[in-house]
């Protein structure tokens, strides 16, 4: 029986695939057979990227995509994609009654300006091929609030609502847009306002007794990339160990 995951001769994009949940999701689609071009700002971190994906028909390309001309750019080079993973993303930790505007817009602009706009773009430029398959990378932050994660949790939830309507527009296309949840996953974004061993201890709160990893996301991205999923569309799929809480 041949492999229902495969994504052979499929292209697919990621982003932020220089480390975290971005890299696992580009080296698992590459180890399923797909051709990956993956894009971050970090050169020596997307290079590390690379060398850990099997095959020799994937693609770096450099980008900020919160750079209008740098977005601009990579989206000339791009040819028709098969799939997108938008995975780029920052957090942050600020209490509701510190927040200012620099705040807003430090994550604001990656996680919900950058992708919406390269999406656009994409469209726009015709690089979509029909039946494609689009990924967000969300969280369960949207969901389940903590202190300090207001604004995080804010730009999660307005990528969400945003890819439930995008993929109505696109249902005609037969390209599905589906959104994935993790809670709380093992890399740099998990150690932003709290200490590692601190982590160790609350994730033995999980009924799973332990953190996600980036392996975790990206096998259920595999599985949203290929065409076994060919009937899903418009859905946020939480990924959480079993955890209510974040």
């Amino acid at each position: 029986m041949e492999n229902p995951f495969s994504l052979k001769d499929k292209t697919i994009l990621v982003t932020g695939a220089s480390s975290g949940i971005g890299r696992g999701i580009a080296i698992a689609c590459a180890q399923m057979g797909a051709n990956v071009i993956i894009t971050a700002r970090n050169e020596g971190r997307l290079q590390e990227t690379m060398t850990n994906m099997v095959g020799d028909n994937h693609t770096m390309m450099l980008a900020d995509l919160v750079d209008v001309e740098q977005r601009a750019h990579l989206i000339e080079q791009l040819p028709l994609l098969d799939g997108v993973v938008h995975c780029a993303g920052v957090g942050a930790r600020v209490p509701c009654k510190n927040i200012e505007g620099t705040d807003i817009e430090h994550v604001m602009q990656p996680n919900f300006y950058a992708p919406v706009l390269l999406q656009a773009e994409l469209l726009s430029s015709k690089k979509i091929g029909k039946s494609a398959s689009i990924v967000f990378i969300a969280s369960r932050a949207a969901e389940m609030p903590s202190v300090g994660n207001a604004v995080y949790s804010a730009s999660k939830g307005a990528i969400i609502s945003y890819a439930k309507c995008l993929a109505l527009e696109l249902a005609p296309r037969k390209i599905r847009v589906n959104c994935i949840c993790p809670a709380m996953v093992w890399t740099d974004l998990a150690l932003v306002g709290a200490s590692r061993e601190q982590l160790l201890d609350a994730e033995q709160k999980y009924p799973l007794k332990r953190y996600g990893t980036p392996e975790d996301i990206a096998y259920l991205t595999v599985y949203m990339m290929s065409d076994v999923s060919a009937w899903m569309t418009g859905s946020s799929v939480d990924i959480t160990g079993g955890a209510k809480e974040l």
